[in-house]
């Protein structure tokens, strides 16, 4: 995958094995086998091209990263401290990174107005979860 990553664009097998070959030794069937795999798993999509395929990524290697995260997360027995014991292993600019992907994707919130009041207050612009500042309090904290 890291190959059809690279060049963003629809690859066939010949441009991937021409690229690894710099590296190492490998056959044209091997690339080929696993190029194919990649298809019926469907994380590539093929086009044929003369006796040949084309192949490009179904998603970005952004996509696949939280997808494997996702799928880690959840087969945790406990969710919340997988998070706390992810949080822990991470360099600050990492923490960093989370913090400002955390901003991105919060909607602030809005009241509904009830009978009894008729204004309405928005959620802060941009609230931060508790514990993404500092992960070691939530663990002080039983993870929870």
């Amino acid at each position: 995958m890291s190959r059809v990553w690279k060049w963003n664009r629809p690859v066939t097998v010949r441009e991937v094995l021409e690229d690894l070959q710099k590296e190492r030794s490998i056959a044209y069937t091997t690339v080929m086998t696993v190029l194919d795999n990649l298809h019926q798993k469907g994380w590539v999509r093929r086009e044929a091209e003369g006796r040949a395929y084309r192949y490009e990524a179904v998603s970005t290697r952004a996509a696949y990263a939280a997808a494997l995260m996702n799928d880690a997360w959840s087969q945790s027995d406990n969710p919340a401290a997988a998070l706390v014991a992810f949080f822990g292993m991470m360099s600050e600019e990492q923490r960093q990174a989370l913090r400002d992907a955390v901003r991105i994707v919060q909607v602030p919130e809005t009241q509904e107005p009830t009978e009894a009041s008729d204004s309405t207050e928005a959620a802060p612009e941009n609230p931060a979860p508790e514990n993404l500042e500092n992960p070691a309090s939530a663990q002080d904290h039983g993870g929870r």
